[in-house]
């Protein structure tokens, strides 16, 4: 266990140091050193503004990614199965994966006004089309044989989904969750910084107004670490899971 632990701790102090030294080199209000940025940071818990505008977007990264995952997978499992549908809605896949996610956003509040559905749509629409691309990717290459053993004992659509697709789609699906987080709460950032008056988009964008840099930062490690831990907690378990079903 020590040892494990001993190489992230290495590799944050070096980061650390590399920080603390350009820092100094810059002596400048725009590239503050580590401790002020971390006293920031907890000035910012303490007055209570941190934990309401991270829990805010946070909440909009729940359902946007909850949505686009249950969504992508569907259809994605679809046109993995169905060739026919596969192709005649392929050119709306390369179109959807094309379009820049500040065109989606701008347009998704030009036609419904700045409004939660809005914000939440344009990081769903942005994030749809590589759900869909993983497990449609994943549904290509299930097991015929372990498909044709599923109707041949009669397991059904449900226990054949339950016991016989979503084994062997799990790793797309985790690979696609991963993905998605990263993506998801990039655009909910910038959805924020246009269109709302909370969150943490908002947050950066009042602290680039002042350019203060030391918030900026204090902002943007708090939500990382918070991504850490959903990525230590949920997708990491889940993955050993995966590849002790694979052994």
């Amino acid at each position: 266990m020590a040892r494990r632990l001993l190489v992230p701790l290495l590799s944050s102090s070096v980061l650390l140091l590399l920080w603390q030294l350009a820092a100094w080199y810059a002596h400048s209000s725009l590239l503050p050193g580590p401790a002020r940025v971390f006293e920031m940071l907890i000035r910012e818990v303490d007055s209570g503004r941190l934990p309401y505008h991270l829990g805010i977007t946070l909440a909009r990264l729940a359902v946007s990614f909850t949505l686009s995952m249950l969504l992508g997978s569907a259809i994605g499992l679809v046109l993995g199965r169905h060739p026919r549908l596969d192709r005649f809605f392929n050119g709306w896949l390369v179109i959807a994966l094309n379009i820049p996610a500040l065109v989606t956003i701008i347009l998704c509040y030009v036609w419904f006004g700045l409004i939660e559905t809005a914000a939440l749509a344009a990081v769903i629409i942005n994030k749809l089309p590589n759900v869909i691309v993983t497990l449609r990717e994943g549904a290509r290459g299930l097991d015929r044989d372990l498909l044709e053993m599923a109707r041949v004992y009669r397991f059904g659509p449900a226990r054949t989904l339950r016991h016989v697709i979503w084994p062997q789609l799990l790793p797309f699906l985790l690979t696609a969750a991963r993905t998605g987080l990263a993506l998801i709460w990039k655009i909910i950032l910038v959805v924020e910084l246009l269109g709302r008056s909370n969150g943490m988009g908002y947050q950066l964008h009042l602290f680039f107004q002042m350019f203060d840099v030391a918030g900026i930062l204090a902002y943007s490690i708090a939500f990382i670490a918070v991504v850490q831990v959903i990525e230590t907690l949920c997708l990491k378990p889940l993955e050993r899971r995966t590849h002790g079903w694979r052994r």
